[in-house]
Formats: C-alpha cells, structure tokens, sequence
C-alpha cells in the first residue's frame, strides 16, 4: 500500500481529517461499463492532490489508484480514503470542484450501497488509515449514528483537540468522492 504525500509534517495541526467512501461497482474495474470513470480517474486523483488542504490518498503502487485493493470478498468492491486539514478542504474539493461532475455519473458506474458508505474521523497528525480502521468507521456509523469516531459531512464534529460539539451543515449531502 502506498500513499502520496503532498505537504511535509510542518505546519500542521494536530490532527487531520481522514475520509473513507466505500463502493461496490457494477461490473468489473476493466469492463468497458466502467469506462467513463476509469478514464477520470487519473485527473480527478491530481485534482484531488492539488487541492488546498490535501495530505494524503490511499493508493496501490500498480495503478496510482486505489481500485486494486482488496477491500472485502467481493472484487467489486472498491474504496476511495484520503486525508485532508479540515473539513472544509474536503468539502471544497468534493462539492465545489471537477469532482462534482465524476459525481453526477456515479449511479451509472455504482450499485446501491446498504449502510453508509461515507465516513469521515479525526486521525493524528502523523497517522495514515488503514482500510480495516477505515471498514470500522463505517460501521460505527451504521451502529452509533455521527459521532466524534465516525461523521459526515452533514454532522460534523471538531477535532480532538478543540472540543467535540456537533457542527451541522445541511447544505451538503454525503456522496462518495471519486476512487
């Protein structure tokens, strides 16, 4: 497993958000079906690194993306994590960016996932995620609900380090961000 780092360790804070989005496609990753988000993948991935906030992605060393990891049984089943300064470095990039457009086409290239399929959780400055703490935030969300260990975008939580108070924000759905 491998990842990229954008930034050095200076400068940052404490902690850093991590952000985890499951999926399960409809065929597989080299079926011509697939096509139209297998050839973003590339460019949505550099827009994602060139983003303010960006740290770090999840990514194997064959094919500079995370679609040929072993997730779970299921071959077809892919993930997409990432870690960011804040939230909001997030949210920008997922709703406010190229990204929107990869998004869009998502139900042509994704089956309905049961439970959330989005989690988002607060890691040390100097961690990375792993897939099974990633696969463990998922389903403390599915058991508990937002909570300071697991959390969308749409029930936030601060940082360690600054309390945990929910902060809500409704303007956002949670959607899964480009693999």
């Amino acid at each position: 497993m491998l990842g990229t780092r954008v930034k050095g360790d200076e400068g940052l804070a404490d902690f850093l958000l991590a952000q985890v989005n499951i999926g399960r496609i409809v065929a597989a990753i080299d079926d011509p079906i697939m096509e139209g988000f297998v050839s973003q993948l590339d460019s949505i991935n550099a827009l994602a690194e060139a983003s303010p906030g960006f740290v770090w992605r999840l990514k194997d060393e064959e094919s500079g993306n995370a679609t040929g990891l072993t997730v779970n049984d299921d071959p077809r089943v892919i993930v997409n994590m990432s870690v960011w300064e804040d939230v909001e470095s997030l949210a920008d990039y997922v709703y406010r960016s190229a990204h929107v457009k990869v998004m869009a086409g998502r139900r042509a290239w994704f089956e309905r996932w049961e439970g959330p399929f989005m989690a988002l959780w607060w890691v040390p400055s100097d961690h990375r995620p792993t897939i099974e703490e990633a696969l463990e935030r998922l389903r403390l969300l599915a058991r508990h609900g937002p909570t300071p260990q697991a959390f969308t975008f749409k029930q936030r939580f601060a940082p360690p380090d600054a309390g945990s108070a929910v902060q809500p924000h409704d303007d956002l759905d949670d959607c899964p961000s480009a693999h």
